[in-house]
């Protein structure tokens, strides 16, 4: 069986802490985007087993402890992405996962999606995501108030 025409719109979000540390990583493209554990959910796969995939090509991480923050996202999807989706597909669908680590520890990175780590106290992670729903998901993990207004 081939790759699907095009990608199917659902990801999951995996926010790493220990404790209230926060691990970022930097994605190679654009450079300066900073976000928690990311990807796209393959044909047939759940958002767990994402979520589990996810977390260890991107760290290395053991998903032991991985777990669902019932948290689900609905973000546009940009322009510079559409041409990966079905024509009528606008919006991807987000579920956030969370792994609380006993300790902050160096990830493994996949150089070929990630080109550094940061390990952040809370409320600088919030500021330093490059995403609204990765800032939704950070407070969500760490049982964080939402901002005012939102």
């Amino acid at each position: 069986m081939g790759q699907p025409a095009f990608k199917r719109p659902e990801s999951v979000l995996v926010v790493v802490h220990a404790d209230d540390r926060v691990l970022l990583l930097e994605r190679c493209a654009p450079p300066g985007f900073w976000q928690s554990v990311t990807g796209s959910l393959l044909p047939e796969e759940t958002p767990l087993d994402c979520a589990r995939r996810e977390l260890v090509e991107e760290t290395g991480f053991s998903p032991a402890g991985l777990r669902d923050l019932h948290l689900t996202q609905k973000f546009p999807i940009a322009a510079e992405w559409r041409h990966r989706y079905a024509p009528e597909v606008l919006e991807n669908v987000e579920h956030a996962f969370a792994l609380n680590l006993t300790e902050a520890r160096r990830p493994d990175l996949n150089p070929g999606e990630h080109l550094a780590y940061r390990w952040l106290m809370a409320q600088q992670a919030i500021a330093a995501a490059s995403s609204w729903t990765d800032r939704a998901a950070i407070r969500c993990a760490l049982s964080l108030p939402a901002p005012p207004g939102t």
